[in-house]
């Protein structure tokens, strides 16, 4: 795979580190042009692309046939608000309303066995954020997203999700770090400055993604849209404005890469939120995530905010703004985990009304 990216050229190389969103449920000209110029390492879909179980495999078969490197076909499917399956699929519960890690486990063998049918080889979950009964008051667009009522629960819950999702040949994705568990606003809208001290956010938030990395098999991590102005790490941008984790090399490089010792994949959360559009145009952004130490930077909607981000990361590695060491160090990151990507299984839609049945029935198990 290293080798593969290696022979790109420089475009295709900067292409890779893009997560894009597409338009519809279809792969019209539009989107085909969309993909040839940008050639993104990873796709992700939202319930405007899903209309029912085939023509989801044909779209994802589609993608797969035009992409000239193994693409990362992601999706969030975490259950309850955040259910891009509800369409197709009997509605899945949410992560709050899971009694136990067994339960997280069997809702994510359901999830990941109907994510590989479909074609898919990643899904952006587990969410490993802490909400306890105080901060479970705080409007932040988390609500029912989360496991348990405390930082051992959110670990052993997500622990256990991401181990029979993974072992469904689906790729997991911990969220949100460093955490906004916190936040009493939502990052979709405006940019979370979380005032707790750094002993908190190292006891309560930081410590389902140390267990985790130490005891999972955790092969990316999706950065937040969040300041946290009392701890030390908390940079500001050229403009004296606080700086979201998410573009802070204090917190990705220093912090998630050289304390934690995580050497995987690093993803933003969709760089066209509130947080970010609202304080940064989107090239701009694109290239303070990636010399924060970020390897993809996800844009998830406007094709010529894609455009716009591809364009400026191009033009700042032309220009040595951004260095090839740079990029080199997470297309190799990016290989290494395409690598472990599995062919998909053949679609099989009688096993997708079973699987439907079986959500079905762990809803029912639960709420009794």
């Amino acid at each position: 795979m290293i080798e593969q990216l290696s022979s790109l050229s420089l475009e295709q190389k900067i292409g890779q580190l893009f997560f894009i969103g597409i338009a519809g449920p279809e792969l019209d000209e539009p989107t085909r042009a969309l993909l040839a110029e940008v050639s993104p390492g990873g796709v992700c879909l939202f319930a405007r692309n899903i209309k029912s179980f085939e023509q989801t495999r044909d779209l994802l078969d589609g993608i797969r046939s035009t992409s000239q490197i193994e693409p990362f076909l992601s999706i969030d499917q975490e259950g309850g608000l955040v259910d891009r399956l509800r369409r197709i699929m009997t509605p899945m519960p949410a992560a709050s309303k899971l009694p136990s890690a067994a339960s997280a486990a069997e809702q994510a063998a359901i999830i990941g066995e109907t994510l590989g049918i479909l074609g898919f080889n990643m899904d952006f979950a587990p969410v490993v954020d802490v909400i306890d009964k105080e901060r479970g008051t705080h409007s932040n667009g988390l609500f029912s997203r989360t496991y348990g009522a405390s930082k051992t629960d959110a670990t052993e819950f997500a622990g256990a999700f991401l181990d029979s999702l993974q072992s469904k040949n689906i790729i997991g994705c911990l969220k949100h770090f460093p955490g906004l568990g916190a936040a009493q606003v939502d990052s979709h809208e405006e940019l979370p400055v979380v005032s707790i001290s750094a002993t908190e956010l190292e006891d309560t938030d930081l410590f389902p993604y140390r267990k985790l990395l130490q005891t999972a098999d955790v092969h990316a991590v999706m950065a937040a849209h969040v300041c946290f102005p009392d701890h030390p790490l908390q940079e500001k941008d050229a403009n004296g404005k606080l700086l979201p984790a998410s573009l802070s090399y204090s917190f990705i490089t220093k912090l998630l890469r050289g304390d934690m010792g995580f050497d995987g994949v690093v993803i933003t959360d969709d760089l066209e939120m509130g947080a970010i559009i609202r304080n940064y145009g989107i090239g701009e952004a694109c290239k303070m995530a990636i010399l924060a130490g970020v390897d993809m930077l996800a844009i998830c909607a406007g094709p010529e905010n894609i455009r716009t981000g591809f364009r400026a990361v191009c033009q700042a590695v032309e220009a040595g703004e951004i260095s090839m060491e740079q990029i080199d160090a997470s297309l190799a990151r990016i290989a290494k985990l395409k690598a472990t990507i599995a062919a998909p299984p053949m679609f099989d839609e009688l096993r997708l009304g079973e699987l439907s049945a079986a959500t079905a029935a762990l809803a029912a198990k639960i709420s009794n």
